[in-house]
């Protein structure tokens, strides 16, 4: 990386002009990323024995959601329900629908017209009965849902045809009740919506810029990780002999982010196929790499590379390193928030700002409010 007071002149000029030509000329399709679908393993969030669920569930419910039984219709208590709340799975308490997705459908089952979200509810091709009809189930348990039609009478054109058994209703304010009660126990237990990942991807002065204009991230520093010492420099990690790499500390807010975009925006504006580098910088410090700090994050990373590699947006296979978070050391004052404070350098103009103005393209509706 060409820092202050490194290089001048002609030799600064030609290694900017070749650092954008190489950095920042990466796949077309990198603007695909933020589209992908990341792959999840096959496995229910909510498994349990048959038994289990006998003890669980009424005899009426096990029938019908693990057995895939249909209730008579025009018998379900939630069929005319109009109050104002949410309709959840009654095995496992997943949230799958709210009053304002319930319409009266005449066909003696209550019926909605979406999802409260996408992913709560899965889909499989149901032949049974002579019939050829899409069967639903809850994404979390598995249970056996009811089945979708599309013949909806509103603008999605889609009726969720759902058995009351299936569901429990919570009342709007039930809802409220409920969600004051689970923010206290976090508030209890210590769990805060803050969390904090550690990436390296090339320059950290570019990643940093990138990131400041995410929204749902609280703070962005630049500095270094992956080695052993307990104290280091940028005139040392430059010398390329430390193990560390350039990265940047993201602290996010996960009620306004997700770790997933977070790494879909990183591997949209860096290149993780190149090994040890980026552009004109080489050397293990200029690294790709992603230091988790526990195994979900772990896991999300590596589904999203997986589906990178999926979807060959590259051409090539991502190098990526997945490694587990250690020691993270701030740099230097002056490596902080550098692009806001030198936006008309040479490097912040040729090679950090084709960055930003990728990533403004591809995630123009994530942006921070100015």
């Amino acid at each position: 990386m060409m820092k202050k007071n490194k290089r001048f002149g002609f030799y600064l000029m030609a290694i900017i002009i070749a650092f954008a030509l190489n950095a920042c000329a990466q796949n077309n399709k990198t603007a695909e990323i933020a589209n992908i679908t990341v792959p999840k393993n096959n496995k229910l969030p909510m498994e349990k024995t048959d038994e289990d669920w006998k003890k669980q569930l009424s005899e009426e419910q096990y029938y019908v959601l693990r057995k895939k039984g249909t209730e008579a219709p025009f018998t379900g208590k939630l069929l005319m329900n109009k109050e104002k709340g949410v309709y959840k799975c009654a095995a496992c308490g997943n949230e799958l629908f709210t009053d304002n997705m319930k319409f009266d459908s005449h066909c003696g089952w209550p019926s909605f017209d979406k999802e409260i979200a996408g992913g709560k509810i899965k889909t499989i091709e149901d032949n049974s009965h002579g019939m050829k009809r899409t069967e639903i189930l809850c994404a979390k348990c598995g249970g056996h849902l009811g089945h979708l039609f599309d013949d909806g009478p509103t603008d999605t054109g889609l009726r969720y045809c759902v058995n009351s058994l299936s569901l429990d209703f919570v009342s709007e304010a039930d809802v409220k009740k409920e969600q004051q009660q689970q923010q206290q126990q976090q508030n209890d237990a210590g769990i805060s919506h803050i969390q904090t990942i550690t990436l390296g991807g090339g320059c950290y002065w570019c990643v940093e810029a990138v990131y400041e204009m995410l929204d749902g991230v609280v703070s962005v520093s630049s500095g270094f990780s992956g080695g052993d010492e307990n104290k280091i420099t940028y005139e040392e990690v430059s010398e390329g002999n430390t193990g560390h790499a350039e990265v940047v500390q993201l602290v996010y807010d996960n009620t306004k982010t997700s770790l997933e975009e977070i790494l879909k925006v990183f591997f949209t504006v860096h290149d993780p196929t190149t090994l040890n580098r980026q552009g004109a910088d080489v050397g293990t410090q200029y690294r790709s790499v992603i230091f988790y700090n526990d195994n979900t994050q772990y896991e999300t990373a590596r589904n999203i590379i997986d589906a990178i590699n999926k979807e060959e947006v590259y051409g090539k296979p991502i190098v990526t390193q997945l490694l587990p978070f250690k020691k993270f050391f701030k740099a230097e004052d002056y490596h902080q928030n550098y692009y806001q404070q030198n936006k008309n350098q040479p490097y912040c103009r040729m090679v950090i700002q084709p960055k930003i103005e990728k990533f403004e393209k591809v995630f123009k509706d994530r942006l921070k409010k100015k």
